[in-house]
Order: C-alpha cells, then sequence, then structure tokens
C-alpha cells in the first residue's frame, strides 16, 4: 500500500483523499502548501502537489529528497519547470483517485531498490556539445575509483566523437563495446567475455582499468543500438563493481524522429546510457556559452532520466571568460535558472591535460599533483561507496606505489 500527502487546496483535498482510500492508497495528512516549514510523516511514501511556480520550489524538492517521498504534481504547470526540477509530467488538475493512484504505482515501478554498501553501479559522464571535457573525466573517474579499491571497468559509448582510445593510446581496432553489444543480442556476453573484449589498462598505482573501447568511425553508430547496449551494460554491471560510461552530448527525446519509431535513432545510445545509469555526471564547461548549452539540455536530461542522481560538475574554471568571481557567478546562475546548489568545481590545468595528451596516459599518473587531479579525487570520493577505502588514505600527495609502501613501512615502525 503506498502512503502518501495530500496537499492541494481545499475542498479537493479531502475530496481526493477519500477517492484514494478507496483504491488502496493510505492518506497520512492533508497538508496545506506552500510552507516555509514543511514537515513530512515519517512514513510518507509520496506528495500530491498543485503544479504551480509557488509550490514547486526547490525547498520543496529538496525537503522531499532528503526524506524520499516522490512528489506527484497536479496541474497545468509549465513542462520546463517540471523538467528542470526533475519532476514527472502533471495530472491533470481534474484528476480522478484512480488516475492519480495509477500514477503513484507507475513511479513506484521506476523506483530503484535501495543500494548495498558495495553497489554494482554504472555512472554515465555526460555533457553538451562544446568539448567540456566529459572523455577526460570519465577516465580521471575511473581511475580514482579503481585506487580506492573498486573493481572498475570503463566503456567508451559516445557516437559522435569517440576519443578514449585514443587519449589512451590504445588501439581503435580493439573490438570493444561494439563486439559487446553484438555478442549481448546473441545471450553470449558474461564476465568472461568482456575480460577478453577489453583492454587492461594499468595505473601508476598499479591497479588496472578494463578499458572497453568504442567504435573508430561515427558512421558505425548503429552498432550501438539502445537494446543491446542495455543489455551490455547489465552484463558489465556484473562484471565489475563500477562501469564509468562516456557518452556523447547529443540525445534522443521522446519527441524526436516519431515517423520512424521501427528504424534505428542516431543517438540512441546517449538515451539508454542515461537511462541505465545508476548515476549521472553532467559536465558543464566554465564559459557563458558552456553554462548555457548545459541548461537548455540539463532541464530535458532531468526529464528523461528522474529519479537518477545527478552530479553536477563544471570543468575548466578560470577568471578569463567569466572574471575574477568565476565560481560564484557560475553557482548563481545555475541555482537561478535550474534550482542546482551542489555543483563541483574542476580548475583549469593545461599543463596536466597537454601531459596526458603527449604520453597518452591518465593525468593521474604524469602530473600527480595537479589541481585537477585533486579536484577529480575528491569527487571520485564524493561518488564512492561511504565505506570505501580513501583513495590517497589521507595524504595530499597522491597515492603511487612508492608512496603508500613508504606510509605502510613508517606504520610498522611506529607499531
Amino acid at each position: 500500500m503506498t502512503a502518501v500527502v495530500v496537499a492541494i487546496p481545499e475542498p479537493r483535498a479531502t475530496e481526493l483523499a477519500a477517492e484514494l482510500e478507496m483504491e488502496g492508497v493510505s492518506v497520512l495528512a492533508i497538508l496545506p502548501l506552500p510552507a516555509a516549514d514543511l514537515e513530512l510523516p515519517r512514513d510518507a511514501e509520496a506528495i500530491i502537489v498543485t503544479a504551480a511556480r509557488a509550490v514547486l520550489t526547490a525547498e520543496l524538492v529538496s525537503t522531499c529528497d532528503r526524506a524520499g517521498v516522490r512528489i506527484l504534481p497536479l496541474g497545468g504547470a509549465d513542462s520546463r519547470l517540471l523538467g528542470r526540477l526533475g519532476l514527472s509530467a502533471a495530472l491533470p488538475p481534474e484528476a480522478a483517485g484512480w488516475e492519480v493512484a495509477a500514477a503513484l504505482r507507475a513511479d513506484a515501478d521506476h523506483v530503484s531498490a535501495p543500494r548495498s554498501l558495495h553497489p554494482h553501479r554504472v555512472i554515465a559522464v555526460w555533457g553538451p556539445h562544446g568539448a567540456p571535457g566529459r572523455s577526460r573525466i570519465a577516465i580521471e573517474l575511473a581511475v580514482e575509483l579503481a585506487r580506492s579499491g573498486r573493481a572498475t571497468a570503463l566503456v567508451d559509448a559516445d557516437t559522435v566523437a569517440p576519443s578514449l582510445a585514443l587519449l589512451l593510446g590504445l588501439s581503435d581496432d580493439a573490438p570493444g563495446i561494439a563486439a559487446a553489444c553484438r555478442r549481448a543480442e546473441r545471450g553470449t556476453l558474461d564476465a568472461t567475455e568482456l575480460t577478453r573484449l577489453a583492454t587492461t589498462v594499468a595505473t601508476g598505482g598499479g591497479e588496472a582499468v578494463e578499458v572497453l573501447a568504442g567504435i573508430n568511425r561515427p558512421s558505425r553508430w548503429p552498432e550501438l543500438g539502445a537494446a543491446r547496449l542495455r543489455m551490455a551494460l547489465g552484463a558489465c554491471r556484473e562484471w565489475r563493481e563500477e562501469t564509468v560510461v562516456d557518452v556523447a552530448g547529443a540525445f534522443d527525446a521522446d519527441d524526436e524522429v516519431t515517423y520512424d519509431i521501427a528504424g534505428p535513432r542516431r543517438h540512441a545510445a546517449t538515451s539508454a546510457t542515461l537511462s541505465e545509469a545508476d548515476l549521472i555526471v553532467a559536465v558543464a564547461a566554465a564559459d557563458p556559452l558552456g553554462i548555457s548549452r548545459f541548461l537548455r539540455d540539463h532541464a530535458e536530461v532531468r526529464r528523461l532520466t528522474a529519479p537518477t542522481p545527478v552530479s553536477v560538475v563544471v570543468n575548466q574554471v578560470r577568471p578569463g571568460p567569466l572574471g575574477i568571481d568565476a565560481r560564484g557567478q557560475v553557482r548563481r546562475t545555475l541555482e537561478r535558472f535550474a534550482g542546482i546548489t551542489d555543483v563541483t568545481f574542476l580548475p583549469f590545468d593545461q599543463r596536466a591535460a597537454d601531459a596526458s595528451l603527449l604520453h597518452a596516459r591518465p593525468m593521474t599518473d604524469v602530473t600527480p599533483r595537479s589541481t585537477l587531479v585533486a579536484g577529480i579525487r575528491g569527487l571520485a570520493a564524493t561518488l564512492s561507496p561511504v565505506d570505501a577505502e580513501p583513495v590517497t588514505a589521507g595524504s595530499s600527495r597522491g597515492s603511487s606505489r612508492v608512496a603508500r609502501r613508504l606510509r605502510s613501512i613508517l606504520g610498522a615502525r611506529g607499531a
């Protein structure tokens, strides 16, 4: 039985509560909204609110997110507002009790089960067009997760500009994710086959990341179909604890290519990855054009992927394009136009990026003391399970094999 709170104007609130009780939905309370200090009952699973800007505020969404309460809006609210807040489409204001109950049950079917402390996750790294640094962040994030003790795979599902093989100095003729998709479609993809198809990249710390390279020509995009890619990512979830997937900036919205639904869709790989992901790392470039593109596409991503958690990362932060207070300007803009208050900022470090390109190695190996490496290490720590081993064991100087061995020797002597 679903337990809900009704927060719409009277007399419809009382009428709807009675209708929901008849449908087997438990109404815990009828509350007035908007309320500055909303207190939700402990057992509440959902709240039914009026779809109005005065009610659907960032504070309400944050309160419900902290309490694990779903929001079901009623009324004719602006779809852009709902998308920006990551909410599903609103029901008509005169919706009957059975319609509301059906919507509540449909939402409950899409809510994932609670994850364990050591989940097997798929993490999608997405960002709009304009080279915000998706691929670089995907590589460094995968390396840092591996250094924290998590068995990690890195997948290139970018069908527009695949680049992981080139950035890591791998052969772009390796079978990679395309071969995994073909085997998944035939039902022959398992952990052994994924290990055979992947290329192992050893890090400077002695850990390894299994890389499934992307297609070597963008014209091969039909090979990464939505259904077969979902099956391949499902196999990856069983194969490795963490699967970091680099995707393109474009995705197929529901209203695209409606005249040819049976045929392949150009950006189905991005849409499938975002819908399959347990966590989305959304990357924006810290300049006026990058932030504008991010705001335009972020609302659509939230509409398509809610309630999947989204971690917003602003990359290449520097005073040049935005003035002295670059972080403050970006933070205020994201909060004003998208209601985003939790942002991770990554500094611009051209020297580290150039060294990584020159050696075709992760920045963690060639420039371990880079401020950008430190920023991504902090990001990985926030995304890691609560009891995972710290990436650098509390050290600010990186976690190379020599440093870790020296720390263990000193620890043994101290004991």
